[in-house]
């Protein structure tokens, strides 16, 4: 079935009071598109490898939604209008204010990502999601299944990829590893196909907690071996005292580096002496920012070791 798909431009003034109105008028769900950039607070809750600056806000928001063909469309669309009229005469600057109009196919909207997640290597490793075979050339490689679904993590940016290097690097039979920020599970899932002994890993998104164990699953590990924590590290003390102290010998945070920098004095004290941090999802120009807070927290670098722009520094606690 086609939808009628209905766009309107405003501005990022009324976007909020456009869909509060919207809602009024009997539309279940909106998509908002915009170019205002995230708060500090804001990307201190986004364990995830993205780039930290988007493009400059011009003040424009699309607000997008859907109707079926079925539902009177035009009372609908007359009712958004009087509800733009009426914020208008507020003083509110709605902008254009233009509806533009289109058709979308019905589609599996929360599978549709899997179109564009296919295996791939990191070196002697196999990623994979669940639904591809492998192939028998790659019978003898590691394998790694990962279905990331609403949690960030496939494996394959070059943060994560960096960090998986270095993770192979340093992980014996002994280690324990800690995943801050795990997302899918992939960097624990990683240490222990690699032979860690145990893994732990936090997040803030609880949807982090269920694509781990399901992640875990589906890769044959137990849940004896890897436990997944929902808060934040750097701020809750219940959360650092369920993570334990002094208690890793290898650490992994793939974050952006405006949390590894408050991050790091925190994860020292979970790591054993002689442990080994590892930090990535730093784009090159925060890369001294980093390296300057892992020197202030008693570490040292090891190696910096980069992939395209971003960058991975692995250091030690003496």
């Amino acid at each position: 079935m086609k939808w009628n798909k209905y766009t309107l431009t405003t501005t990022t003034e009324a976007e909020d009071m456009i869909s509060s109105m919207m809602m009024d008028v009997g539309i279940e769900g909106i998509e908002i598109e915009d170019k205002v950039p995230l708060s500090d607070q804001e990307k201190s809750l986004m364990f995830v490898d993205i780039l930290p600056d988007g493009p400059g806000d011009d003040g424009t928001a699309r607000i997008s939604f859907y109707l079926e063909p079925g539902q009177d469309n035009g009372a609908i669309l007359a009712a958004v209008q009087e509800g733009l009229e009426e914020i208008r005469s507020w003083g509110i600057d709605v902008g254009a204010g233009t509806i533009q109009a289109s058709q979308t196919e019905d589609k599996d909207w929360i599978n549709n990502w899997k179109a564009y997640f296919h295996q791939f290597y990191v070196d002697d490793i196999l990623i994979k999601p669940s639904w591809e075979e492998v192939s028998p050339k790659d019978q003898e490689k590691l394998l790694i299944q990962i279905d990331p679904g609403t949690a960030f993590g496939t494996g394959m940016h070059e943060t994560t990829q960096l960090c998986i290097r270095q993770i192979k690097k340093y992980v014996t039979e002994k280690t324990f590893f800690l995943d801050v920020g795990t997302g899918s599970g992939i960097l624990s899932i990683t240490a222990l196909k690699l032979g860690a002994a145990g893994a732990v890993g936090t997040d803030l998104d609880p949807c982090a907690i269920s694509a781990s164990k399901e992640n875990m699953e589906v890769n044959g590990i137990f849940e004896e071996q890897f436990s997944v924590i929902q808060g934040n590290l750097i701020e809750d003390k219940a959360v650092q005292e369920a993570v334990g102290y002094e208690r890793y010998d290898l650490i992994a945070a793939n974050i952006l580096a405006e949390v590894l920098v408050p991050l790091t004095p925190v994860v020292v004290n979970h790591l054993k002496k002689g442990g080994v941090y590892i930090t990535s999802g730093i784009i090159e120009d925060k890369e001294a920012s980093v390296v300057k807070a892992v020197n202030e927290a008693g570490l040292t670098v090891l190696e910096v070791t980069r992939q395209g722009e971003w960058v991975c520094v692995t250091a030690r606690k003496e």
